[in-house]
């Protein structure tokens, strides 16, 4: 399959002013130039040609075309870009003339995968670059873009080679059992496997931040009727997305979007406020409210300053026992009504409380840090530090972790080498599996076949 020369748009389909048709592979410039004739005698690598764009002969467009010779490229192959004019027609008309020309159409992801083959890019940085071009928020795109640069991928590469040296040592005591082995060399690998250790407990604590950002947190906004949930709703999005009125039962379904608070990707649902109600469709709305607080991992409790505490009020501290949680006192530009101890039990009943008011939006930073706190982004510098971002990377560092821990305590206990060995090597091939050095063909299939075709 890496000997056939592939193409295809790699700008988002519509009209624009321009497109690029990118092209790769041992025949690139072979085949770009059956289909682009350049004013230029030679095409010289990296430089820009202006030309004609024929199909059968026919000129269709003119534009530029732009020579990547191997490996000095995207994909690590020879590459080769044609810049068209970005009518939906006319650049389908020169892809088409392309296919015809010897390449094949190229599949989702296709060009981002001969550069991981080709040792361009690693896994993560691949994952990464397909992370960039979806990324919602200003957070996503600073952490997609960092890892895209190799930030996570030095770091794994640091840890590695620390454990392959820790490794050369153990078999070095293996295979000359009749040396003497001097008392530093075994204190200079426990601490080489303190500083293991010490990365890789970086690495795992930096997902939860990451999680936050990347994948987003599944978010649950709950409340009495008139609570102020839709208003929230509304003020979190910066738009007005749910219908807000004084009449109690508005809201009777959830509606869901997405928002960037304090850097945090919140998936947020805005749901019906939980009471008693003989009201058929209410009472739906409700039973799928009490759902979403199970299915959450984040919760924003809303309480009415304006008004006294009800039944309903005690029924949520009880739902929520146990949850990740923050209380949030809305209607704060108005007269107090809740009760002093009522109050106090709001404060008693989550780690964090934030007073605000949707109406003038006062409180939203306070909110917003609250947010950002508890995932702990403050500690880290989304743009410059190495910070695990899915859960398949997650996985790898906490396996390797547990390796590495077990292996500071066989050197401890003072076990024979092999032991030291076969944990290390249990530890490096569980950091392999980060950039999948390890992996079969499937899994990197798998992955690649997310991406969009084009890139």
């Amino acid at each position: 399959m890496l000997n056939e020369t592939i193409s295809a748009i790699s700008t988002a389909y519509g009209k624009g002013g321009v497109a690029v048709i990118r092209i790769s592979g041992d025949n690139a410039l072979e085949v770009a130039t059956r289909v682009f004739k350049p004013k230029a005698k030679e095409i010289e690598p990296r430089r820009a040609y202006y030309g004609e764009i024929t199909r059968d002969k026919a000129i269709i467009d003119d534009g530029i075309l732009t020579y990547y010779k191997a490996p000095n490229s995207f994909t690590g192959e020879d590459v080769c870009e044609i810049c068209c004019h970005g009518g939906i027609y006319s650049t389908q008309a020169v892809l088409e003339s392309v296919l015809s020309s010897g390449a094949r159409l190229a599949k989702a992801g296709e060009f981002t995968k001969r550069a991981y083959i080709n040792g361009k890019l690693t896994l993560s940085r691949a994952e990464a670059i397909s992370n960039v071009i979806d990324a919602k928020t200003d957070s996503q795109l600073r952490l997609s873009s960092s890892i895209a640069r190799g930030t996570l991928s030095a770091k794994v590469e640091q840890i590695r080679e620390t454990i392959i040296s820790l490794i050369s040592r153990a078999y070095a005591v293996i295979d000359y059992p009749d040396e003497d082995i001097e008392d530093n060399t075994y204190e200079d690998m426990k601490k080489s496997i303190d500083s293991v250790i010490a990365g890789l407990d970086s690495l795992k604590r930096s997902y939860k931040a990451g999680k936050a950002v990347s994948e987003g947190v599944k978010t649950a906004i709950i409340g009495k009727p008139n609570a102020g949930k839709s208003s929230l709703y509304n003020m979190l999005l910066g738009k007005e997305l749910a219908i807000v009125t004084d009449i109690a039962g508005t809201t009777r379904d959830v509606i869901e979007n997405t928002a960037s608070i304090g850097g945090v990707t919140l998936c947020l649902a805005d749901t019906a406020g939980i009471r008693e109600t003989n009201d058929t469709v209410e009472k739906i709305g409700v039973t799928r409210a009490i759902q979403k607080i199970e299915e959450s991992e984040l919760i924003l409790c809303v309480f009415d300053y304006s008004r006294k505490e009800e039944a309903e009020d005690i029924q949520i501290l009880d739902e929520i026992k146990n949850k990740n949680a923050i209380g949030i006192i809305n209607k704060t530009d108005t007269s107090k009504c809740i009760s002093d101890d009522f109050e106090k039990k709001i404060k008693k009943s989550f780690d964090k409380v934030v007073y605000i008011s949707t109406k003038d939006e006062s409180g939203l930073k306070e909110l917003s840090k609250a947010i950002s706190d508890l995932y702990e982004l403050g500690n880290f510098d989304l743009s410059n530090d190495a910070i695990v971002a899915n859960a398949r990377q997650s996985a790898s560092v906490s396996l390797a972790l547990d390796e590495a821990l077990y292996a500071k305590e066989a050197l401890s206990c003072q076990m024979t080498p092999d032991v030291v060995c076969f944990t290390l090597e249990k530890a490096l091939s569980e950091l392999n599996m980060i950039d999948l050095r390890d992996a079969g063909e499937e899994i990197v299939n798998a992955i690649f076949s997310r991406f969009c075709v084009g890139k």
